[in-house]
């Protein structure tokens, strides 16, 4: 067996392992990311598209910002779409930020061509990774690369390895208590080659379901349409796609512009969190330790908020011997993540149809959308839970 030496080992190379990397490199200390994935795949794995105002000026107070700036786009606002009524709400104004439309595949590409830049040492392909003495001094992982076993020696493992990960499990199994709720519905969504038919998101309430119009590029549209959790993609063919797009963001003066769908997937909606997110030496991090239905657009923003805080942590523990960062990382990340939880439980309860609802709970969810996007009140804190928590 090979053994070598880091600081810091970072399991995953998602935007959270990725970023902690980074921000862990600037402050020199040494890492290796380890991911079980191809650098193809996790480069090519479209998913979140909405950064952050604070994490956008994290990626460019990093180095990381010129891409985003130059082919990403700046939100000021977003749209509510309510009984064909169209609503703006204008984040600028009421806040004095901005959010940015790049997707997540693109925020990955700049972290691995950054710490490639770096003399980053990434293993992609690692396989039977394990955690191991992570209660101990001198924790280590062993994995399997390129046929051959190996074993890191670190100080700190960061497990920022996704829900599915290994590193949750690791935890001692009556150490953890797990929050979480499924939703009776999930995301039928699309990427077509279609100019977007709007420069900002709709995000529609209808009694046929939820409806989202968003975007990747001035070339591509991302839509997503409320179905089944488990719903079978035969049943969706492309026109009766577009048939119930245009049903659902219907409005005076707009046009669904429509196109080629290359791809389709339904994905189920939960929200999970999972306490603590340290034990000893390990550390969890983004989607290892919480997930949020996509409705608030937090999944990537949390996982970032997340490692600046566990490398600040870090950082102070190594340089300075300044250990209270690392003993209440749980603590300070939690008071966050609950909150983001709160607002993405909020605008999933908010926008979808749910089908055990009665008359009352239908006209609840009206009041409240009533309210919130008539009030100033209401669309300041729409406006500031949006454009993001600050990060610390």
């Amino acid at each position: 067996m090979s053994t070598s030496r880091t600081r810091v080992g970072i399991i995953g190379a998602g935007p959270a392992g990725l970023m902690l990397s980074h921000l862990l490199h600037q402050a020199g200390i040494d890492n290796v990311v380890l991911e079980n994935r191809s650098r193809e795949y996790v480069e090519n794995r479209i998913r979140a598209g909405i950064l952050e105002y604070e994490v956008a000026e994290l990626m460019r107070a990093t180095g990381l910002g010129a891409r985003m700036d130059s082919v990403g786009s700046r939100h000021d606002g977003t749209n509510f779409l309510v009984n064909g009524q169209l609503h703006h709400i204008d984040f600028q104004k009421l806040t004095g930020k901005h959010v940015m439309l790049y997707s997540q595949h693109e925020v990955v590409r700049d972290l691995i061509a950054a710490r490639l830049a770096a003399g980053g040492e990434m293993l992609f392909e690692a396989s039977d990774v394990a955690v191991h003495d992570y209660a101990t001094d001198k924790p280590y992982i062993t994995y399997i690369y390129e046929g051959t076993e190996h074993r890191l020696d670190c100080d700190i493992i960061a497990g920022c390895d996704g829900f599915h990960g290994i590193c949750r499990q690791s935890f001692p199994k009556n150490m953890i208590v797990e929050y979480d709720r499924e939703y009776p519905f999930g995301w039928l969504g699309i990427l077509a080659d279609a100019p977007p038919s709007k420069d900002e998101l709709i995000y529609a309430n209808h009694k046929n379901g939820f409806a989202l119009l968003s975007m990747r590029s001035p070339t591509m549209s991302r839509l997503y349409l409320q179905s089944a959790p488990d719903e079978p993609l035969e049943n969706w063919p492309d026109e009766r796609i577009w048939e119930e797009l245009a049903i659902r963001l219907a409005h005076e003066g707009f046009s669904l512009t429509t196109g080629k769908i290359f791809q389709k997937s339904v994905t189920a909606m939960r929200s999970y969190v999972a306490e603590p997110m340290q034990t000893g030496k390990l550390f969890l991090a983004g989607d290892a330790a919480h997930i949020v239905p996509p409705t608030g657009a937090k999944g990537l923003n949390s996982a970032i908020a997340d490692v600046a805080i566990l490398a600040r942590a870090i950082e102070a523990h190594v340089l300075k011997h300044d250990h209270e960062g690392l003993e209440n990382y749980t603590r300070t990340c939690l008071r966050r993540i609950w909150q983001i939880e709160r607002f993405s439980w909020w605008m999933t309860s908010m926008m979808h149809k749910f089908d055990h609802h009665n008359a009352f709970d239908a006209r609840m969810q009206t009041a409240e959308l009533d309210y919130i996007l008539n009030s100033s009140a209401g669309q300041v804190t729409l406006a500031e839970n949006y454009v993001g928590l600050p990060l610390y």
